[in-house]
């Protein structure tokens, strides 16, 4: 599958702009099921200050406002073309070693409601794989997809507790809960085609977890499936903070509006 993207974010500042430094993580990657065609990101109120992979293996751009400046736009936009890998995503590889996804952060830590779900999944399934899939039916179940509940500070047991949540939620959620069970978990911004519409007001989110034999494994609690030739990878990390599409700071530059637009489509192939 061959899929356009475009994604705009658009902030408007209250005072002109005395300093800033924006992280940006929006190259996919290219990795199996997912290979990028052509990509590009533009800025309008600052400058690209430096590009370089993370130890997550994410491209991340650093980019400061332009003194003055009244807002910023970024534009990132290109193609992807995927392909059904089940969500499998393989083995291991990069710079971070795999044990350290079994870190707890501030945002995935568990409590008693993390435990809570991961009690309820229990044991004897078939393989790790069966078991992952469970985890992700009963946190789909507990945590219902509600928009306004939850914010990019709430944490995962705190969503967990609440009952309700976004992508960003059920991603956190269930990485905390895999990581509880024994199982490396992290955390995956990026795109998903929608069946019913292009226009898209956010970016997506889901998680992977390491299985045994099979390697990285994606899981999509809000949909509750794995990953297909639908989506396409970002950036990942332990938790939101690591691969979010836009974090940084600012002086002198109270952010007044923030627009944001995602289009994902798919586009014939060529011959």
């Amino acid at each position: 599958m061959r899929l356009k993207i475009a994604h705009l974010t658009h902030y408007q500042f209250a005072e002109p702009a005395v300093y800033g430094l924006q992280q940006i993580r929006l190259i996919p990657k290219t990795r199996r099921g997912q290979s990028v065609d052509d990509w590009n990101v533009t800025f309008e109120g600052a400058l690209e200050q430096v590009h370089f992979i993370d130890q997550f293996n994410n491209h991340t751009l650093l980019i400061g406002l332009e003194e003055g400046a009244n807002e910023l736009i970024i534009r990132a936009e290109g193609t992807v073309v995927t392909q059904d890998e089940s969500g499998i995503v393989g083995q291991h590889g990069g710079w971070t070693p795999l044990w350290l996804y079994h870190r707890k952060t501030e945002l995935t830590r568990p409590g008693s409601a993390i435990q809570a779900i991961c009690d309820q999944v229990g044991t004897g399934y078939e393989n790790e794989v069966s078991r992952l899939h469970a985890l992700m039916g009963v946190i789909a179940e507990t945590v219902k997809y509600e928009t306004g509940k939850t914010g990019v500070a709430t944490t995962a047991e705190e969503a967990a507790a609440s009952g309700h949540g976004v992508c960003q939620d059920h991603a956190q959620i269930f990485v905390a809960c895999a990581r509880l069970m024994g199982f490396p978990a992290r955390y995956v911004s990026g795109y998903l085609m929608m069946d019913d519409r292009v226009q898209q007001d956010a970016s997506h989110a889901w998680a992977e977890a390491y299985a045994e034999g099979l390697g990285w494994v994606g899981f999509d609690v809000s949909n509750a499936i794995s990953p297909d030739a639908r989506y396409v990878a970002v950036a990942t990390g332990l938790d939101y903070m690591d691969a979010a599409p836009v974090s940084g700071l600012s002086f002198g530059s109270a952010q007044q509006g923030l627009e944001v637009s995602v289009q994902v489509q798919q586009q014939q192939q060529q011959q």
